[in-house]
Formats: structure tokens, C-alpha cells, sequence
């Protein structure tokens, strides 16, 4: 369970993705996407970074800009965007990789490639012993 302060930006994030698809709607590049969304993230005056470096630690080396964030929103969630006709496994893994290395507690998959955008939106939490894990172990810049 999350607590209010995070489904209220939840849901700000959610309504900034719906704003976002119904104006321009399916068909254009997931980076058109990401600059319009993360413009009605700042207009809901919500912060955010764009394209966050991820380092990964393997066998005690840390390999520097391994992974990218596409938007980190408020510092607590996660938004991977995605304009593909079908959002594949991979996908997701690649959204729950991000949670458990960040320890991050929620994240969501949104593709706008969709004709309503309920249907290209997914929710993901992580679990409470998963994220004490990962935030002992990693910080991002």
C-alpha cells in the first residue's frame, strides 16, 4: 500500500499521460511523447528529470550510465514511455528492473501507441523488502 502524498502525484502523473495522448493520439515517436508529457508534468507543477542515468553495481564494479530512466517523476515514480504497437514481456522487465534498482516504489508503462489511452497505461509496485534492498545498496544522481 502507498501512501496518500504518492497516489495523489500518482495520479497527477496519470492525467498528465491522458492529457498528453488525447491531444496528439497514436502514431508519432515515443521522444515527441516524452517532451510533451514531461511538459504537462511541469504545467501540474510536478518535478521531474528526464533520461536518468542508472548505474548498475556487478560484482562490486559500478558500470556508470548503464541504464536510462525515461522520466523520474517527483523523485518517486518511475514513467517508462513506450509508442509500440505491443508492449511486449520485456517491457515490463525492464520498468520492474528499474524499481528494484532504484528503489523506487512505483513505476508505470505507459504506451501511447494505443486508441485509448487505458489501454496503454500499466501500474507497477514494488514491494516493501525489495525496495529496503535496493536503497541500501544504489543511489542516482
Amino acid at each position: 500500500m502507498l501512501d496518500e502524498r504518492i497516489e495523489g502525484i500518482a495520479k497527477r502523473v496519470v492525467h498528465c499521460g491522458f492529457r498528453v495522448h488525447s491531444i496528439l493520439g497514436p502514431g508519432l515517436l515515443e521522444s515527441v511523447y516524452e517532451v510533451c508529457f514531461c511538459h504537462e508534468l511541469k504545467r501540474a507543477g510536478l518535478s521531474f528529470r528526464r533520461q536518468l542515468e542508472v548505474p548498475v553495481v556487478y560484482d562490486g564494479m559500478r558500470l556508470e550510465a548503464a541504464l536510462k530512466i525515461d522520466v523520474l517523476v517527483e523523485d518517486i515514480i518511475v514513467c517508462e514511455l513506450k509508442a509500440v504497437e505491443f508492449v511486449l514481456p520485456v517491457h515490463r522487465a525492464q520498468l520492474l528492473s528499474y524499481l528494484r534498482l532504484t528503489g523506487r516504489p512505483l513505476g508505470f508503462l505507459i504506451n501511447f501507441h494505443v486508441p485509448l489511452f487505458k489501454q496503454g497505461i500499466q501500474r507497477f509496485i514494488l514491494d516493501d523488502a525489495r525496495r529496503t534492498e535496493a536503497l541500501a545498496r544504489i543511489s542516482i544522481r
